[in-house]
């Protein structure tokens, strides 16, 4: 069953601890699937991806702003495939500053501190929530 929002279960899955799947696609309908280090809770129909240096990705997104990401909960491993669709990029302000925290951390935690730097937290409406089984 799907849904438009994001519920209390799935915010584990939006800590950083597994890094998510993404999809797009180009205007030419040409695939890329890559990993992304953070997918940021914003609030239950918006969420943050961490624009770091993903340029096929970032050009499919601006092509085309609808986009399938799936995240892990690192505690039950339970899937979430989100279907989302593309609104602004903030290379400023609390959510970019937040991000900007959340990604050194987990860069530290891989021993790449310094190598993973935020360009900007690009927001996302919710179109779709759906708990795969």
């Amino acid at each position: 069953m799907s849904k438009k929002m994001i519920g209390p279960e799935m915010l584990p899955s939006l800590q950083g601890v597994i890094p998510s799947i993404i999809g797009t696609c180009s205007a030419a309908g040409v695939p890329n699937v890559t990993y992304i280090s953070q997918v940021y809770y914003v609030n239950e129909s918006h969420v943050a991806l961490s624009y770091q240096f993903f340029n096929k990705t970032i050009r499919n997104i601006r092509e085309n702003p609808i986009l399938c990401v799936y995240v892990t909960c690192p505690i039950t491993y339970v899937l979430y495939k989100c279907m989302l669709r593309y609104i602004e990029s903030q290379s400023s302000g609390e959510i970019f500053d937040e991000m900007s925290v959340q990604l050194e951390a987990i860069a530290s935690a891989h021993r790449k501190t310094g190598v993973l730097r935020l360009q900007a937290a690009d927001i996302y409406e919710v179109l779709s929530v759906e708990k795969i089984t």
